[in-house]
């Protein structure tokens, strides 16, 4: 039986920028109901680094992912949000009081106005091209952290040369019992900062550093002893590949909303697609000077919801208010006066 859903704003994706968005709609008396394929809130900090510390959110000098979406989560709480998890959005329909949109479980979401907040689209890991790494993987082959007390006293091997391979060199050392840092070359892509901490902690003799390329992982049962870099084996307990994400657009593509470079053009005006009614906001839209960042993310979601309370109150006028001097939005957070 098909499951029906009424609402004002719907919203694809629940990662942080999607969570944000429910606040600044909330503000407005728009409610939201969010759809994403995970099983949990909290998008790709949650699901791949819910333990990684993040440096560039307002007024916290450092915060988990999983951090950030619990405190999202906390934040929307008085709006009351609806979700539907563990399902893709498939389709996009206009219908005569806005839109449908139908998940690959047959679940409908009708609202006036569609948010897309999906980040790069659906995402998997690029994995080593090793041929037995599935007999591994789950068990001492991972591509993210989730529980840092896993790799505790563990021979860890990171094998990557971004951002996520250097942070996690970094943050797991003092934990591990032996850390070895795999790259085919002597240059990064990672922040400057975190190469040179790396770098002293290898003359620290704290971690090892090896230039070479993955070849063969040795073990069995899915338990590994150690690995082959280029000729020279390396003891290994748990490899922790970050090679980076591949991202797929999947049903996004098919919304009938136009696509730069798997990306959705937007105005910076109100973050509003090629199509009325339906708005792009985060990682997967694109405009001159785009910022691939959180807190951009955080921005376009406040300009959004201003053009949107437009299709949710047609007859109504907008007054912004600060939430600083309003007695009524006070009310809504649930501050005491």
């Amino acid at each position: 039986m098909t499951k029906t859903h009424k609402t004002d704003a719907i919203i694809i994706g629940a990662g942080p920028v999607g969570l944000f968005a429910v606040f600044e709609l909330g503000l407005l008396d728009i409610k939201c109901h969010l759809i994403d394929i995970l099983e949990m809130p909290g998008g790709q900090c949650a699901e791949l680094y819910p333990e990684k510390p993040i440096y560039d959110i307002p007024a916290l000098p450092v915060v988990s992912g999983q951090e950030l979406t619990d405190n999202l989560m906390k934040q929307i709480e008085p709006f009351h949000p609806k979700f539907t998890l563990g399902e893709m959005a498939e389709k996009i329909e206009k219908t005569e009081n806005g839109w449908r949109v139908t998940t690959n479980d047959g679940t409908e979401v009708e609202g006036k106005v569609v948010i897309i907040a999906a980040g790069g689209g659906s995402f998997t890991p690029k994995k080593p091209p090793i041929k037995n790494i599935a007999e591994f993987e789950g068990k001492s082959v991972f591509y993210s952290v989730k529980k840092i007390e896993q790799f505790k006293d563990k021979d860890i091997v990171i094998a990557g040369g971004g951002d996520s391979a250097l942070d996690w060199a970094i943050n797991l050392q003092p934990i591990a019992k032996s850390l070895t840092l795999v790259h085919r070359r002597n240059e990064f892509k990672a922040a400057p900062h975190s190469v040179a901490k790396m770098h002293d902690l290898v003359n620290e003799n704290k971690m090892d550093f090896v230039i070479g390329n993955l070849k063969n992982l040795n073990g069995k049962n899915g338990i590994l002893e150690s690995i082959t870099v280029d000729e020279e084996d390396v003891k290994c307990e748990n490899l922790l590949a970050f090679y980076g994400l591949t991202m797929k657009l999947g049903p996004v593509a098919n919304f009938g909303i136009n696509l730069e470079n798997n990306l959705i053009p937007v105005n910076t005006e109100n973050f509003e697609t090629n199509v009325e009614g339906i708005f792009s906001i985060g990682d997967i839209n694109y405009y001159p000077g785009k910022l691939k960042l959180i807190l951009s993310g955080f921005h376009e979601a406040a300009l959004m919801a201003q053009k949107a309370f437009k299709y949710v109150y047609p007859d109504e006028k907008l007054r912004f208010q600060y939430t600083t001097s309003s007695t009524n939005l006070q009310k809504k957070l649930g501050v005491k006066e």
